[in-house]
């Protein structure tokens, strides 16, 4: 019986161990990928949304830059990466 106890406990362990490593816990925030567009140089934020495209999270931040022009960058929600 007390083996069998043990080996029970052990698989239940082993199963929370592995459910744990499916989980994401790397995502970058809109608010992150804002910071990190106004990181690179001297821009104007002048919009951010988050939009589902091709079936993952991309944050797309509209920035003014200092030369008058506007640019959009699409950043990967999950990894942080930029979009191109």
């Amino acid at each position: 019986m007390n083996i069998l106890i043990k080996l029970l406990i052990l698989i239940v362990l082993s199963s929370v161990c592995h459910a744990s490593e499916n989980l994401n816990v790397a995502r970058v925030s809109l608010d992150e990928a804002t910071r990190q567009i106004l990181r690179e140089s001297n821009k104007r934020v002048l919009g951010a949304t988050t939009e589902i495209i091709d079936g993952r999270e991309v944050h797309i931040i509209k920035v003014l830059t200092p030369d008058g022009r506007i640019q959009h960058y699409k950043i990967d929600a999950e990894t942080g990466a930029s979009i191109s």
